[in-house]
């Protein structure tokens, strides 16, 4: 492949993919790159032809066994060429070892399943502007249950927030979640009970309905509060969510409140799925990341 190399992305390719990702329908949020890249600063590779990029691919190492892949683009123009395939052997060498989950976009599933992944359930994402109470949410005047105080998840001492992500997420993440509920222009709520934590929702722009991700709560009246709490700082009130379908409950949580479906991704893994706290996760962090 003459004239093709792979680099490290930097700053400017960022942005780059940021906009590839938008032209995919994807929606990633505005400044998503600056949590991504705390994440795994050498995560993120490039295919470059003749020094301009034209593929992607983000593999970010967790911990010591865990790993992610994202951010797969080729660009049009250069498809069916064999660059996008060199860029994967690359980013998968890179997590060599690990167990490697993804979030696989339906026209490349079969791709997927031939290099060893296997679908451990699909993330649905919902969107709309969340109607009134849910069925679900009735004791407070925003449904949130008795006892439970929805705050500024900035108060709380951070180790105990990191400590409740882990439920939901295979490996610390600590930098990440750190920049990812932090980063300016984004709001993230917890749950409160008691000293406890029994729920968190992060909300960050994008160029299309605002995306809330994760989503966690101790049960749908949470869940609903949490949701209808991050709408109100959603520019036009439009929302999405990306809703693991093996939570009837989160997918009947959504509907109630008026979001509909409008894309799907398989979350795919290379070995037997992460034991995670899958009652109570609503909404995943990113597709991109995990």
């Amino acid at each position: 492949m003459r004239g093709f190399e792979i680099t490290g992305a930097g700053g400017a390719d960022m942005e780059t993919i940021r906009a590839w990702a938008d032209e995919e329908g994807w929606n990633p949020g505005d400044s998503d790159r600056f949590a991504f890249a705390v994440a795994d600063p050498e995560g993120f590779l490039v295919g470059r032809l003749d020094g301009e990029p034209v593929s992607c691919i983000s593999a970010v190492r967790y911990g010591s066994d865990f790993g992610f892949i994202g951010f797969y683009l080729t660009r049009p123009a250069v498809r069916g060429q064999g660059y996008g395939m060199r860029l994967w052997q690359a980013g998968t060498a890179r997590l060599a070892g690990r167990l490697i989950g993804l979030d696989g976009v339906v026209d490349q599933q079969e791709n997927y399943r031939r290099s060893g992944f296997r679908r451990a359930w699909n993330n649905v994402r919902h969107e709309g502007v969340p109607r009134g109470a849910a069925d679900t949410a009735a004791p407070g005047a925003d449904g949130t249950p008795a006892g439970v105080e929805l705050v500024d998840a900035a108060l709380l001492p951070f180790g105990q927030l990191a400590a409740y992500d882990r439920r939901f997420f295979p490996a610390p993440r600590n930098a990440f979640l750190s920049a990812w509920t932090g980063l300016p222009g984004r709001t993230a709520l917890a749950a409160v009970r008691d000293g406890r934590i029994e729920g968190l929702g992060v909300i960050r722009p994008c160029s299309g309905a605002s995306r809330i991700g994760p989503l966690y709560a101790a049960g749908p009246q949470i869940a609903a509060a949490l949701l209808r709490g991050l709408a109100e700082h959603a520019p036009d009130g439009l929302v999405a969510v990306d809703v693991p379908d093996v939570h009837p409950a989160a997918t009947a949580l959504v509907t109630g409140l008026g979001l509909a479906p409008t894309f799907e991704a398989a979350r795919m893994y290379t070995g037997p799925a992460p034991d995670l706290d899958l009652a109570g996760l609503y909404g995943v962090t990113s597709l991109e990341l995990g």
